[in-house]
This record gives structure tokens, C-alpha cells and sequence, in this order.
């Protein structure tokens, strides 16, 4: 089974961190993977300027990495998250950078293309 190495970039603003869910979703040319929380047990994930690695294992080879969605859910009260970028590791060892640079508000999903 395929597994990609992912890494999340929080902003270093005031406030840019949260304590929402935060879930994964990679869509490539050969398909597409389940839904994945981004979730470390007993680790504070997505914490002001912080950098956080999550392995994702899909059932299948997804082809080429077309683009990511990051959905933001209520975890206890809505916070905004300020996401700097996202990387992703493939199974080949290829790096594909993902640039957002921007604050995600509400519970809504934000799509990424490779940059």
C-alpha cells in the first residue's frame, strides 16, 4: 500500500494556530484517496509557526498528484487557521509543493493546486 509523507505549514501570526479538525483529501490522475484526519495522538497539532509530518496510506497508487483538499471542522469553538503551504512526499520519493498563504475560516473546503 502506498504511503505519502505530507507536511503542514502553520503561519507564524498571532493567532494563526488551531484546535480544529483538520482533514486530507489527495486527488491524483489515477484516483482519488479516502478522506484522512491530520491527527498526532497526545501532540498539540497545528500550533502557531509550527511545521507538523503525517504519514498517509491509500489503498492504491493514485497516479500523478493533481491537488489536495484541507477541510477545517469544529473541534470545540471555531477558530480561523492560517495554513502557509503543504508538501507531499510520494511513494517515489517526489516532492510536490502545495502554496496557500492564507487564512481558512468557518468549516469549509479549501482545494490546492501543485504551485
Amino acid at each position: 500500500m502506498p504511503s505519502y509523507t505530507v507536511t503542514v505549514a502553520t503561519g507564524s501570526q498571532w493567532f494563526a494556530g488551531t484546535d480544529d479538525y483538520v482533514y486530507l483529501t489527495l486527488q491524483g490522475t489515477a484516483g482519488c484517496s479516502e478522506r484522512h484526519l491530520l491527527d498526532k495522538p497526545f501532540y498539540n497539532d497545528f500550533e502557531r509557526g509550527a511545521v507538523d509530518s503525517y504519514d498517509v496510506t491509500v489503498e492504491e497508487d493514485l497516479g500523478e498528484i493533481q491537488l489536495i483538499k484541507i477541510e477545517k471542522r469544529k473541534y470545540w469553538y471555531q477558530d480561523d487557521w492560517y495554513l502557509k503551504y503543504i508538501t507531499v512526499k510520494t511513494p517515489v520519493c517526489d516532492y510536490l509543493e502545495f502554496p496557500c498563504y492564507r487564512w481558512i475560516t468557518d468549516e469549509k473546503e479549501v482545494v490546492l493546486r501543485d504551485g
